[in-house]
């Protein structure tokens, strides 16, 4: 599979010849054009965070990342095996100067990627990670002389801090969540959230867990993304009645799915917006989610008085829509929470404390809790591209097509009916044009789906 360079960073499959996969030589140059970045940024820079999720090529990559940031003559701190949101935070907390994640989050095993962030632990926005692919292009670096290499420390505190900090946030009530008694059950598709959530879920008080998939070996028990189609085993063992409620990350640990106390999924969709209502009871404001997700976040926002605001889809893209309207909470409808009040970033083990805290508060089922929020159903289509596909003339057709309706265009295409809508984008991380649509039931946004699947044919 050839290298994905986007704003999601630098993906692809791991061996394979230099530029056909994310392969040795391939995991130096990026390495190196990102220090190189880095540098130009800010002459001053000297300090870099890395941590990884637990995949099989992670102590390889790892290994790679850090002689290269080294052989640049920046120091490392390298945090190990860590979660996307410890890792951002851990950059802000050393005060370094950025980061790299090493996780090609709910790829498959085969898959890694470079996770580039900021000097905020934030993730490069478009015109940077443009800046970092020239210089790789280009081989525009040069290694340190002798005398100024950089530096490696290890420090493996930073998930018992992000776990501390969580516990901190004043609308996470760690007495109520110990007074409900809960039995949860986590599938953490053996990465690094089979160590961080059953750490996290003792902590505030959960009296007793249920581990499946939590062994950190890389070894994925099923495909790793939280979708329903993954998730049989935990939705078989919550059938049964052995927990209250479900929970289910993706390997860095960013994405957060619910399964219901009935085997059913509660949809990551309303992850988000749960999680965002329980936030706008006590701190009305804003929210902001990409142009994917679903209109149910909208509908508790106004109810709850505040604004909601689209953005293009990619965390860097919603988190500078958060900045810019003041949102209090926003994220993206694949269960990517974001907090502020924590940081800016897509954190699971948030999502977490403050579902369980409602769950606590309100005294309900789960599925009791999923029936008093807007009812919607997403329906997450895809269509494989080949070569010879010109995406941005089927986009453009498809525009035209639907003129007539309201039309937004910042990130693909999104068609806003009057009781639905569909959003058509080509994937920053895979070779594909994804197609969401949504409805009042699922049948009808299938159909809707369908409908515009066949428009692409006779294109």
């Amino acid at each position: 599979m050839p290298l994905i360079k986007s704003i999601s960073g630098i993906r692809g499959t791991i061996g394979g010849r230099s530029g056909e996969g994310l392969g040795g030589v391939d995991i130096v140059r990026f390495t190196a054009a990102y220090a190189e970045f880095i540098k130009r940024s800010n002459p001053a820079a000297r300090r870099i965070v890395v941590g990884r999720d637990a995949r099989l090529s992670g102590a390889m990559v790892e290994h790679l990342v850090i002689g290269s940031l080294m052989a640049m003559g920046l120091d490392v701190i390298n945090i190990g095996m860590a979660t996307t949101p410890t890792t951002e935070l851990a950059v802000t907390g050393n005060k370094a100067d950025g980061g790299i994640i090493i996780t090609a989050s709910h790829n498959p095993m085969q898959w890694n990627a470079l996770k580039l962030l900021n000097a905020d632990g934030e993730f490069l926005n478009d015109a940077q990670g443009k800046q970092v692919i020239k210089i790789a292009e280009q081989e525009d670096f040069t290694f340190a002389d002798v005398h100024v290499l950089g530096q490696e420390y290890t420090d493996d505190t930073w998930g018992e801090r992000h776990i501390e900090m969580v516990k901190a946030l004043p609308l996470v009530d760690v007495e109520a969540i110990r007074k409900a008694e809960f039995t949860v059950a986590v599938d953490a598709v053996n990465s690094i959230g089979g160590v961080v959530i059953p750490r996290l879920l003792r902590a505030l008080g959960v009296k007793e867990v249920i581990e499946l998939n939590c062994e950190p070996n890389g070894r994925f028990a099923h495909t790793p993304e939280p979708i329903p189609e993954n998730l049989g085993q935990i939705a078989g063992l919550m059938r049964e009645g052995h927990a209250d409620v479900g929970f289910v990350v993706d390997p860095d640990v960013d994405r957060l799915a619910i399964v219901m106390e009935n085997g059913e999924m509660f949809v990551e969709e309303y992850t988000l917006v749960a999680v965002a209502d329980y936030v706008l009871r006590h701190t009305p404001g804003n929210t902001v989610s990409n142009l994917s997700s679903s209109r149910a976040l909208r509908d508790v926002t106004r109810a709850r008085g505040g604004n909601y605001n689209a953005a293009a889809v990619g965390e860097v893209n919603v988190v500078a829509k958060m900045k810019e309207t003041g949102a209090v909470i926003g994220g993206e409808g694949n269960g990517g929470v974001i907090y502020p009040e924590l940081h800016y970033g897509r954190d699971a083990l948030v999502g977490v404390a403050l579902f369980l805290t409602l769950l606590a508060k309100e005294g309900k089922k789960v599925s009791e809790l999923k029936a008093t929020y807007p009812q919607y159903a997403i329906s997450k289509n895809k269509i494989e591209l080949t070569p010879d596909i010109d995406v941005d003339a089927i986009l453009e057709a498809v525009k035209n097509k639907y003129a007539s309706e309201e039309i937004t265009d910042i990130d693909g295409v999104k068609i806003d009916f009057a009781d639905s809508w569909v959003h058509l984008r080509k994937s920053n991380t895979e070779p594909i044009i994804r197609i969401y649509s949504e409805a009042a039931t699922a049948e009808e946004a299938e159909a809707l789906a369908e409908r515009i699947k066949e428009v692409i044919r006779t294109l």
